[in-house]
């Protein structure tokens, strides 16, 4: 079962809200007003019926006179009326339909036992009623629609508040810790949001000194290990040949890369990186360090186009994809250029789900077959340097090919403008693809 969901924005419903606290609210008061003012009337109307009944029966009894209509003994008199009347009563009626102005009955007894009774409407009156419902909805669309108006200015505000917030917020994930949400809101009128920015400033801060003083600790551990790691492979190099002496030198070779890789992933953390860009044909570029690397790879130039990067950093990101591909993928592997876009593919059993949701993390193999292999700091460092370089790298599984494998491919977009010098990046539009 699909739900959708629609996306309103806040000015929009609090606009609603009050619209509709508005409408209730004058609807109630008119109907109030309304039965009040119609109450009124009919009682009015009844008594003035009364007072002409008064002044007809006295003429009546002295002239023996019908006046203003007056009848004895009338066919349509109510049943209900005729009841009161038999009991001695003067008494009045109301024929109300709802529909058009209700007839009033006035009728009172005389002698011989006859009824004396007299009716009529009263369309002036109502008349004014019908005048006071027409103010009434005016009045009553006029604090719906001023409702509304009220919602849209002060939802507008609130929004707007509320975006520059989720901006700064955007800023502050993607590393620029110069941001402060306090000043994108900031303004004369302070609310909850003031209180939200100055919380989430607060958790900013205390997170980025944690992961400050870890970062710190990292690389000065991975320092602290570069000397004695170079002299154990020193002193590797000068033990007599044979098998215990290789393991014994490619394992230093291997604590001495891992040492290497905890230094520079320290370093892209700190965001004190910075590209030396020069202008490369991106095609050329990618076909001579692939070849260098392994003859093997197939290489697809579907369009060239030149970049202005670091040719260092591109090299580093390329050699680790592909190292990464070699190592847990399966061949053939496969590098294509089209324009500013590179990728490498593999046909094994593609990217685990933690990662294609989360991105690579250090530590954290990149494959669901790798444990024990590897030590998560390949695409790692590859992603910290597409972030130098203003790139962006991104990591999907390609579509189940006929022998069950899917595939794993990360695709480089490399910007089509440089890195400031600020050290800020600019926007990459990502086709679909």
């Amino acid at each position: 079962m699909v739900r959708l969901a629609l996306r309103t924005g806040l000015r929009w419903k609090l606009s609603a809200a009050i619209a509709l606290v508005g409408a209730l609210v004058a609807i109630a008061l008119s109907l109030v007003v309304h039965n009040a003012a119609r109450g009124s009337m009919l009682d009015n109307s009844r008594d003035v019926q009364t007072e002409r009944l008064n002044f007809t029966q006295k003429i009546y009894e002295t002239t023996h006179q019908l006046r203003f209509g007056a009848k004895l003994d009338d066919p349509a008199l109510p049943k209900a009326l005729r009841d009161e009347v038999a009991k001695g009563k003067r008494a009045t009626y109301l024929e109300d339909t709802g529909q058009t102005t209700p007839k009033v009955w006035a009728a009172a007894p005389v002698a011989g036992g006859r009824v004396l009774s007299i009716q009529g409407y009263f369309p002036d009156r109502f008349a004014v009623l019908d005048d006071l419902d027409q103010a009434l909805l005016i009045g009553s669309t006029a604090v719906v629609v001023g409702g509304c108006a009220l919602g849209v200015l002060i939802g507008g505000r609130l929004s707007k508040r509320l975006r520059k917030a989720a901006a700064a917020a955007g800023k502050l994930a993607d590393g620029d810790t110069s941001v402060r949400i306090r000043d994108e809101v900031g303004g004369r009128i302070r609310d909850e949001t003031d209180d939200l920015a100055w919380a989430v400033d607060a958790m900013s801060d205390a997170l980025q000194k944690r992961i400050e003083a870890e970062r710190r600790v990292t690389a000065d551990i991975a320092h602290e290990l570069r000397t004695p790691v170079t002299g154990l492979l020193t002193a590797a190099e000068l033990l007599p040949p044979g098998r215990p002496s290789e393991l014994v030198r490619d394992r230093a070779q291997a604590m001495r890369t891992l040492v290497e890789d905890v230094l520079e992933v320290a370093r892209l953390d700190g965001y004190a990186e910075r590209a030396e860009l020069q202008d490369v044909a991106l095609g050329e570029f990618v076909t001579r360090r692939v070849r260098a690397l392994n003859p093997d790879i197939k290489i697809d130039l579907l369009r060239d186009a030149e970049v202005s990067t670091d040719p260092r950093r591109l090299e580093r990101i390329l050699g680790n994809l592909i190292a990464n591909a070699a190592r847990h993928g399966k061949p053939p592997i496969e590098v294509t250029v089209e324009g500013r876009v590179v990728r490498v593919r593999d046909h094994g059993t593609g990217f685990p789900e933690a990662l294609l949701r989360e991105g690579p993390s250090r530590f954290r193999t990149g494959s669901s077959d790798r444990a024990g292999r590897g030590h998560g700091l390949g695409l790692t460092i590859a992603a910290g340097q597409a972030r130098v370089l203003g790139a962006r790298l991104t990591f999907r599984n390609a579509d189940e090919l006929t022998d069950g494998s899917t595939g794993a491919v990360s695709v480089l977009w490399l910007p089509e403008n440089a890195p400031t010098s600020t050290g800020s990046f600019p926007v990459i539009q990502l086709p679909d693809r």
